[in-house]
């Protein structure tokens, strides 16, 4: 009886030992749960932000550059020879017709010119009024910068991004403004539906652009974070730090998460601020995943030290039951244990397809700017294409009449042209940045050589004479330019012109270097003329005929902004019988020479 007794008195003092051992781990296990479940959640938190930034500056990017595109347009339009007279009814149409072109063929909402005092003089629809001098972009244009703007044009309806150009006259001041109009929709929908929600706001603190439709016209608060419907609409919504992060708990409809991780990138180019929202449930579901595997572990290490204590105070008694316990234990561990492999191998293939997707999407942005790039880089491997085509043309002519010492210029202007490829190649491979020739002296009197035997054997083949004597000229005239690019140039002309005169039986091509005040190189033939004098300069615009294999009209353009990055001029007119095209550049001086170096 006492045996029982004290047998029972030990059993309550080992239960109540017991149940503090129980609430003790309890409380430890619960607490270390908790902070590994805050820690796993700040780390997968940054790993989310580092993701969202990426996410964010990839649409960042594509809305700029798509953008950047129509602000670069503006920019090459706003000096437009076109555009130079609008004083008579027939400009005005002419620079009407030109502009809607432009429009048509760039998917511009609108495209309009102004005078300095706002008065809209050519536009291509003309959606925007006759007077734009209150708008801010005008306004900003009007005193020489870039202008840019966003608005909701009435009656429309329809959201548009502006971009002026300043047009400067020959006195530097500014005499007009060339605007050409965005439709913000037609930039959604490459990106619409895809990424998490992305949203820009303007300076206004007005959601204007947006891959979720439902945040449109949306305004940031003033009190606080977030952003509620223009109409004032009250909607559920708050936000706290974690970790350094803007956490916003949301209640904004299905289609958005119901808490985010909100960030934010300034797009001070666009005068805009674009801003993510990514659902935290995968970085909560990581945290729980880590914190419930710990608790495991640790409920496993209690268990296995419970039945340890238990072994020690009741050997005989609970030997069966240990036993038996043990086993279960060890049955639930391996069970966990292979959940957890699974786990992490399904981590491990998720981490894989991240890398891969990451990948695809470096190199998609990569064929992107090649896209970009591919007109350009055709233009500049096309010419020297051709020149390493005529150069052993050239050379074979010359070994045939057993000239080896002409020939074997020929092959080294071929290795030259050869190495420049190499090298326009090898920045193609590495598209980091395109191949730039800089600007420097160059002798007018080689380059018209140069492009003179370029097309010597065409012009032969053709049965057209060349008037042009490299020895009026005693010295070298030195001006301003690229010598690679000029000479594209003159062969450019010289080539045009000898299609000019092709039905013709009377084949000239002259060629004169005027050492003026400002250097003057004219090209002339002795064809029909030029229809369209005003037009020549157009991209694509070509009087051959449809389909043809000899271009696509843009020889000519291509030659006007190669003359103009040299600070020259080119022009086209015509004169008694045939064309003539006159290419000014500046005279090189030692002293400008120092000046830029």
């Amino acid at each position: 009886m006492q045996g029982q007794l004290c047998y029972c008195v030990e059993m309550r003092k080992l239960l109540g030992q017991r149940g503090w051992i129980v609430l003790g781990f309890g409380l430890a296990l619960a607490a270390l749960t908790s902070a590994v479940w805050s820690y796993g959640y700040r780390q997968a938190l940054d790993t989310l932000a580092r993701q969202g930034e990426a996410d964010l500056e990839l649409a960042s990017d594509r809305v700029s550059t798509q953008l950047q595109v129509y602000q670069e347009l503006a920019v090459l339009m706003s000096s437009h020879p076109v555009l130079e007279q609008l004083d008579g009814d027939d400009h005005r149409r002419s620079a009407t017709k030109l502009l809607r072109d432009v429009a048509d063929h760039t998917a511009a909402l609108d495209v309009f010119y102004a005078d300095a005092s706002g008065h809209v003089l050519a536009a291509a629809r003309g959606i925007t009024g006759p007077d734009v001098a209150g708008a801010d972009y005008f306004i900003r244009a009007k005193y020489g910068a870039l202008g840019k703007g966003h608005e909701v044009l009435q009656p429309l309806n329809r959201r548009a991004f502006f971009f002026a150009a300043p047009d400067f006259g020959t006195d530097g001041t500014v005499r007009g403004a060339l605007v050409v109009v965005v439709d913000v929709e037609d930039v959604e929908q490459t990106w619409r539906g895809t990424l998490p929600a992305v949203f820009f706001t303007g300076s206004d603190g007005e959601v204007f652009i947006s891959n979720r439709s439902e945040l449109l016209f949306w305004q940031r608060q003033k009190d606080r974070a977030g952003l509620r419907p223009k109409n004032g609409e009250p909607v559920s919504f708050s936000a706290y730090q974690v970790g350094g992060h803007d956490i916003w708990q949301l209640g904004w409809g299905r289609y958005l998460p119901k808490q985010a991780l909100h960030q934010t990138v300034e797009l001070p180019v666009l005068g805009m601020v674009g801003e993510i929202l990514l659902d935290t449930t995968p970085a909560r579901r990581i945290a729980t995943l880590q914190a419930a595997t710990l608790a495991a572990i640790f409920l496993a290490f209690g268990a296995l030290l419970f039945l340890a204590m238990e072994r020690r105070r009741t050997l005989s008694l609970a030997n069966a039951v240990l036993e038996n316990r043990v086993a279960k234990r060890t049955r639930a561990l391996s069970a966990t244990n292979v959940q957890l492999r699974r786990e992490i191998s399904e981590r491990q293939e998720a981490e894989a397809a991240l890398k891969q997707a990451q990948q695809e999407l470096v190199q998609a942005g990569k064929l992107s700017a090649l896209g970009q790039m591919s007109a350009g880089i055709s233009h500049e491997l096309n010419q020297p294409l051709m020149a390493i085509q005529q150069y052993a043309d050239n050379g074979s002519a010359f070994l045939q009449k057993s000239r080896a010492d002409r020939a074997g210029e020929n092959l080294e202007r071929i290795s030259a042209l050869s190495t420049r490829m190499a090298r326009i190649i090898k920045n193609l491979r590495a598209f980091a940045r395109n191949e730039s020739e800089p600007v420097g002296r160059v002798d007018l009197v080689q380059v018209v050589n140069t492009a003179v035997e370029l097309t010597n054997a065409r012009l032969k083949a053709d049965q057209v004479q060349i008037d042009w004597d490299p020895k009026t000229h005693d010295a070298p005239v030195y001006a301003w330019g690229g010598e690679v690019r000029l000479v594209q140039v003159f062969v450019n002309l010289i080539n045009n012109a000898a299609d000019a005169m092709l039905d013709q039986k009377e084949r000239l091509v002259r060629i004169r270097i005027n050492p003026d005040s400002r250097l003057a190189v004219t090209v002339q033939d002795v064809g029909p003329g030029i229809k369209e004098p005003e037009k020549v300069f157009e991209p694509f615009y070509s009087t051959k005929t449809v389909g043809s294999s000899e271009g696509m009209g843009l020889g000519l353009s291509i030659s006007y902004g190669l003359v103009q990055s040299f600070g020259g001029n080119i022009r086209g007119a015509n004169v008694g019988q045939g064309a003539e095209f006159t290419v000014e550049l500046d005279h090189w001086t030692a002293e400008a020479e120092e000046d830029v170096t």
